[in-house]
């Protein structure tokens, strides 16, 4: 049962779970979320058409119907589950991880995440008890629901005038390419541009700079003035500047603000970030009036935390971008209409992409960095004592681990909910700060841990 994490169900499909675990899910969905309709759908992997065999035979044989949307990304099941007003929905994905890898993202209403403390606990616990799945006197039914008009009709308010722009697309093999053409029509430059769940040309993940070399590569070709790469199930979209750069996802979620605050005319806008943000965000949104709220890092609590302080948009630094008007939740597709709508906007104003994220970006940043060791608790303690003993804190947070800010750096610490690794990041206003506190740190965590990099 190594597949139940914290946000979702994923592991490598034959070993941490099989077809037998997935009809079991699908089994005792209805009854975990009291509902006798569940939306299904699934990404391209070579797995998943068994899983959602399984899993649909699940949620039949416990008597409910099964609404089958077919190939999907799981953006689209959002905004399914919310549209149409089911309470439970399933999408078969392992998003970003390697071919062999698959899972399952179970929502309810309203296109809330179930994670394990809110529902996947109880459907794990109930299958390592063994509890009888007998096949109802009234088996449910399957039924196809086709729904893609609905959802590009939803869309189109967001669609831009991108004709001025040189775009340079990288679909990744995955789910992007159900709507990428259709939106962008055949003038931008696209790669990997056929759905094929083995992923041959890279793993569907954006934040491993290896997978971006091919997009970087094609906007120097192309001279583009934008990179877009969408991850495998097109929940996440990243960007590279006209000068190949790669763009820190976290500065989008203040490069937002062109569209949300000076197109729209948002007032006093409250918007999400999580723990690992660039305190550029909130330097660059604040002081047009935008409150920016810091949370947890994840969809299981930045979905529901952007619905309880309505928010109207966020967005984490693994490149989810979560929207107000997107029910609350996060949408590939959608962050990369607005993005775009604001580059275009930018080229007409003489100013490229670079230069706007130049304009918010001030600080040095690590990237987050990985260790490997046993005692996840007493290491963060241990790094958290060490800064605070020599200098004072000007601001501390310890929801998602630590975060501690002082006069000109900061620091994040934080354990991997579904990898033995403990994750570090800093930031800080010269390149020698930020490479005293990380030497600093690896110090302290090798000497006193044995952490291995």
């Amino acid at each position: 049962m190594g597949a139940f994490h914290a946000y979702d169900i994923r592991g490598i499909y034959g070993v941490d779970f099989d077809k037998q675990t997935a009809y079991k899910v699908g089994y005792f969905i209805p009854e975990l979320l009291k509902t006798d309709r569940v939306l299904v759908g699934h990404d391209c992997r070579v797995s998943s058409p068994e899983i959602h065999e399984y899993l649909i035979k699940g949620i039949t044989d416990a008597g409910a119907d099964a609404y089958d949307l077919g190939l999907t990304s799981t953006p689209m099941v959002y905004f399914a589950t919310a549209y149409y007003g089911f309470d439970a929905s399933v999408q078969i994905t392992a998003s970003h991880n390697p071919a062999e890898y698959n899972g399952m993202k179970v929502s309810r209403a309203n296109a809330l995440p179930v994670a394990l403390e809110s529902g996947l606990g109880t459907i794990k616990q109930w299958i390592e008890e063994g509890k009888p799945t007998p096949v109802a006197e009234k088996k449910g039914q399957v039924i196809a629901k086709d729904f893609h008009d609905d959802y590009m009709n939803f869309m189109k308010p967001y669609i831009g005038d991108y004709s001025s722009l040189n775009i340079a697309f990288d679909l990744s093999n995955g789910m992007a390419n159900l709507f990428a053409k259709k939106v962008y029509g055949d003038k931008p430059s696209y790669i990997f541009d056929e759905i094929d769940g083995r992923f041959p040309n890279h793993e569907p993940n954006p934040l491993i700079p290896k997978n971006v070399e091919p997009l970087k590569q094609l906007v120097k070709e192309k001279k583009a003035d934008v990179g877009v790469i969408y991850d495998g199930d097109a929940d996440r979209v990243m960007f590279v500047d006209e000068k190949a750069q790669f763009v820190a996802p976290d500065l989008v979620i203040a490069l937002m603000s062109e569209y949300f605050v000076k197109e729209r005319g948002a007032k006093n806008p409250a918007v999400l970030q999580e723990i690992r943000s660039s305190k550029a965000v909130s330097e660059f949104l604040e002081p047009m009036g935008a409150e920016v709220h810091t949370w947890r890092v994840g969809r299981a609590f930045a979905a529901p935390k952007l619905r309880e302080i309505d928010g109207l948009w966020g967005g984490e630094l693994a490149g989810h971008y979560y929207f107000k008007d997107f029910f609350y939740s996060d949408s590939g597709l959608l962050a990369s209409l607005i993005v775009l709508r604001i580059v275009a906007k930018l080229k007409e104003q003489g100013i490229t992409l670079s230069e706007a994220i130049g304009k918010i970006a001030h600080y040095q940043n690590s990237g987050e960095i990985n260790f490997r060791l046993e005692d996840k608790k007493g290491a963060m303690d241990a790094v958290r004592a060490h800064f605070t003993a020599q200098e004072t804190a000007t601001k501390s947070m310890d929801f998602d681990g630590y975060r501690v800010e002082f006069a000109d750096w900061w620091f994040n610490i934080r354990p991997s909910n579904t990898e033995p690794y403990l994750r570090f990041i800093c930031e800080a206003t010269t390149e020698e700060k930020l490479q005293q506190k990380i030497a600093e740190t690896k110090e302290l965590l090798k000497t006193q841990f044995n952490a291995q990099m």
